[in-house]
């Protein structure tokens, strides 16, 4: 979950698109979901990613972070993002998105 700055939204999505998603879909694969926030906390971008474990995650997000091409995100973002946050999350029984 990223924080975004206030009116930086519009200029965060293109950039992220641009630069980032072209090198998220290499390494990562297609986002399970990819949401702005609307109501309570504003300025937020949530995006969620499958992974068959904690290994695949970790493996993926080093190829990420390896590639070349992604310092240029790196640089185009950083002053538009106040805050960020990872979390880990696992499915309930009942009910899953899928796997990555």
């Amino acid at each position: 979950m990223y924080t975004i700055r206030p009116r930086g939204m519009p200029e965060f999505i293109e950039v992220f698109d641009r630069l980032a998603m072209p090198i998220l879909l290499e390494h990562l694969g297609a986002p399970l979901g990819f949401y702005t926030s609307s109501i309570g906390p504003l300025n937020q971008v949530v995006h969620l990613w499958g992974y068959d474990s904690l290994d695949d995650f970790e493996r993926r997000s080093q190829a990420r972070d390896g590639d070349p091409r992604f310092p240029a995100y790196l640089q185009a973002s950083a002053h538009l993002i106040l805050a960020q946050e990872t979390r880990i999350i696992r499915p309930v029984r009942f009910h899953s998105l899928g796997s990555a």
